[in-house]
């Protein structure tokens, strides 16, 4: 019967099915969110895992009555800039005349407070300082989330649950030893707290008491904001007797193969190309790698690998073991290149 269906009725069925399969797929996604559980449900669910954990019910019911969910911050993670940057584009932004002049004003007004700090950690001030300014503007931008809502929204959206749930139980902890109150606990959309931008895992690994009086305050204390970015650096290696990196110039037929290639790696794939570029600078000068001015690279028994942050007709940096470091703290070559040259700006007409 099926196979004498005249050309109408064909027609007809064939709409008949491609109407339902329409209809079917469009109300997938809402039976999928209809599945998800709301963000009072998901915080429920976390305050009865932070009440297992043993913390202050009254520090919970503070904090867990005033959680948020933030769309922006979910839309600020997903987002993905449009435009490509370069370190032509980046670094005059980022290092502006303005934030050299404000770093400069700041090392000069806090350099008794930073060489003393500077002396017990083992890093020049200008790291410090430089570090200061990029993550918030020396402590004029911070944030204005709420860590604990920030952490828990991302968590709840859930493509990083697992490490936003640990940064949110850092967050607690945090508050439970009254470091910060709940209020005044506020951070970037990320979760990243105070002047010098921790995330609260870093804060539970670095941060740092820098007047003695008990606390340790990224948001407020200079003394412990200096006192936490030098520990953090010297818990990483930073090598005081030795600087970041240098701009170098290199001869027109050099292989590039020397250099680290581009491409976003984990960490120990990352060093794993920073071992195979590594060399002396004695190397290096044989191969014809020379200053940005052209002169010869200094004679020190120092190691360095080849860096090349816009690729290889970009610029190109020697970068030495601080480099690492400093790509532990972020690991972007534009921000890590900023970091050094606004600390060698720093100092330019300071102390020479």
């Amino acid at each position: 019967m099926f196979k004498t269906l005249s050309g109408t009725a064909t027609t007809i069925v064939k709409t008949v099915i491609k109407v339902a399969s329409i209809t079917a797929f469009l109300t997938l996604p809402a039976l999928a969110d209809e599945t998800k559980a709301s963000f009072s449900d998901y915080t429920a669910t976390l305050k009865a895992e932070a009440l297992e954990k043993g913390y202050d019910t009254e520090l919970l019911d503070q904090v867990f009555s005033s959680l948020t969910f933030h769309e922006r911050v979910v839309s600020a993670d997903k987002s993905q800039p449009e435009f490509v940057e370069t370190l032509d584009t980046y670094l005059p932004k980022r290092v502006s005349e303005v934030r050299i002049s404000m770093a400069r004003e700041r090392y000069n007004k806090y350099l008794p407070e930073l060489t003393k700090i500077g002396k017990k950690y083992g890093v020049h001030p200008r790291f410090i300082v430089a570090l200061w300014g990029l993550e918030s503007s020396f402590g004029r931008l911070m944030g204005n989330y709420s860590v604990p809502s920030a952490l828990a929204t991302l968590a709840y959206e859930g493509r990083r649950e697992t490490f936003f749930k640990k940064e949110f139980f850092h967050a607690l902890d945090i508050l439970a030893a009254g470091h910060i109150s709940f209020a005044d606990m506020k951070g970037s959309w990320a979760g990243a707290m105070g002047q010098s931008q921790f995330m609260p895992s870093s804060f539970m690994a670095y941060a740092q008491d820098g007047d003695g009086d008990g606390k340790m305050d990224i948001w407020t204390n200079q003394l412990d904001v200096f006192a936490s970015i030098a520990n953090y650096l010297k818990q990483q290696g930073w090598d005081d007797d030795k600087t970041w990196g240098r701009e170098v110039v290199l001869p027109a037929d050099f292989d590039a193969s020397h250099a680290i290639a581009r491409g976003s790696l984990k960490r120990s794939e990352w060093l794993g190309r920073w071992q195979q570029s590594e060399r002396s600078l004695a190397q290096w000068q044989a191969l014809g790698v020379r200053r940005l001015n052209g002169a010869d690279l200094p004679q020190r028994d120092i190691s360095a690998a080849l860096i090349f942050p816009d690729g290889e007709t970009g610029r190109a940096y020697l970068a030495y073991d601080n480099y690492k470091v400093l790509m532990h703290w972020n690991k972007s070559y534009y921000f890590v290149t900023s970091v050094g040259y606004l600390a060698d700006l720093i100092v330019a007409k300071v102390e020479n």
